[in-house]
């Protein structure tokens, strides 16, 4: 984990010896370990450090990149005249845009914990066994993973810019099953610091789910109301930012085109309630002072009160539309953190207000269907339970959905306070994304699945 001193040191070594017209060093590097476990045993655990160092080259309109995990100078040097190299190869590229200028990046409190970076095997097994030995003791088998790890970046040009940035996250996550196979329950607790890992609360959510979604019934495939939690939401969330595109919707190919050309920003798209943003300084989710063109990060708003406020222009695009209109479009970084905030409802509230729906703990293998429309197809998991006159009935089957996130925004019934979610496939493990518990109405569930 090198200081900012070191790590300029080395990224000035590394710009030395260029040649090219200008050039960018990125460094990255820092600490993972994991354990895993499966079958109530863990059976894996890991520990890797290692730093990269990623050249990118600009001579003319062309570019080359190469990389090396080794510091010294002959190897330094040598990626360079390898990423010179590529970019003289290249085909030139219309839409390259210079390295920025120098930036001033603000420091993001509290985005990095020792703790985290330095914990041990044992502390790991600790919260392992936390979930292997009630699992044990009520005849269920628990499978999971515990990850943390502490990292770095810094970038260097030779424009002059220099950031440097230090983060850190942990994060537990359990399936429990029963041994007949017709029962399946999943938690999981994710945060950017060791100590706010839950273990015993985790266990105690997994194992709930397990037991209660035994000897599940069939539903009829239909429209339902949802009471959806907070990783159900945050999954369809998070993938709904990558739509946030200017240059799709200027181009006539998203959701946010406006038909006859241009987008929709100023429209209202969404519940009044809505309200997406990215904070950086976000205390319980910190996100990066710059993104990967180097633009520093800031607080924003994407929609509030269900209004269309902003789109990501790129460096390109922002320039491109400036020339074209007459009017200076600033480019927008990505954001490094997601938050759709919250209202006030708990979710055994959710549940209470509800004559006739579902509870869904999560989706799974979630794919495009139709980008134009945001929709998604996807299966729910691990526990989905029909509600009755404001309480839990029984276990159901699990469904396929056919569903859009903007379709969801727009039939809010109640929301809860957002957490930070895992998410399915990780998505809240490279980008912080907190979204609330939802209860929605006319949820589409498509066909049945035989998955638990």
């Amino acid at each position: 984990m090198l200081t900012p001193n070191e790590a300029r040191a080395l990224l000035d070594k590394a710009l030395s010896f260029s040649k090219a017209d200008e050039m960018e060093a990125v460094l990255r590097g820092g600490r993972s370990a994991y354990t895993r476990f499966g079958a109530n045993s863990a059976n894996t655990s890991g520990d890797r450090e290692d730093l990269v160092i990623v050249i990118r080259a600009h001579i003319g309109r062309r570019s080359g990149a190469a990389s090396t995990n080794a510091t010294d100078e002959r190897s330094l040097e040598r990626a360079v005249r390898r990423a010179e190299e590529i970019a003289r190869l290249r085909p030139e590229d219309p839409e390259q845009m210079p390295f920025v200028g120098k930036q001033e990046y603000v420091e993001i409190e509290g985005a990095f914990d020792q703790a985290t970076y330095a914990a041990d095997a044992t502390m790991r097994a600790k919260g392992v066994a936390a979930i292997i030995g009630p699992a044990q003791g009520r005849n269920l088998v628990a499978a999971g993973l515990f990850d943390h790890a502490g990292s770095l970046e810094a970038r260097a040009n030779t424009r002059g810019n220099f950031g440097y940035h230090r983060s850190s996250f942990a994060s537990l996550t359990t399936t429990v099953r029963t041994p007949d196979g017709t029962g399946s329950g999943w938690a999981s607790n994710i945060s950017h610091r060791l100590r706010d890992i839950d273990a015993q609360q985790v266990s105690a959510r997994a194992l709930e789910k397990a037991e209660r979604s035994r000897n599940p019934i069939a539903l009829e495939p239909g429209n339902y109301t949802v009471v959806l939690e907070p990783n159900a939401v945050g999954d369809l969330l998070g993938l709904m930012m990558g739509f946030f595109g200017a240059r799709a919707a200027d181009e006539g190919r998203s959701f946010f085109s406006r038909k006859g050309g241009g987008n929709r920003l100023g429209e209202k798209l969404f519940d009044e309630r809505v309200h997406i943003y990215t904070d950086p300084q976000y205390a319980a989710a910190p996100g990066d002072p710059f993104d990967d063109e180097g633009l520093p990060t800031k607080r924003m708003d994407f929609v509030r009160n269900g209004v269309l406020e902003n789109l990501i222009y790129s460096r390109y695009w922002a320039k491109k539309m400036s020339e074209e209109t007459g009017r200076q479009i600033a480019p927008t970084p990505e954001p490094t953190n997601i938050i759709m905030a919250g209202g006030d409802a708990t979710l055994d509230e959710m549940i209470r207000s509800t004559e006739r729906g579902i509870l869904v703990t999560r989706f799974w293998y979630i794919r495009l269907v139709d980008p134009r429309a945001i929709l998604y197809t996807g299966l729910t998991r691990d526990g989905l339970f029909l509600i009755e006159k404001g309480r839990i009935k029984t276990a159901i089957k699990n469904f396929r959905f056919n569903e859009s996130p903007v379709k969801m925004l727009r039939n809010i019934e109640a929301m809860s306070p957002p957490v930070r979610i895992t998410g399915s496939e990780r998505i809240g493990a490279s980008r912080p994304v907190l979204a609330p518990a939802l209860k929605v109405r006319d949820f589409s569930f498509t066909s049945l699945s035989d998955a638990v």
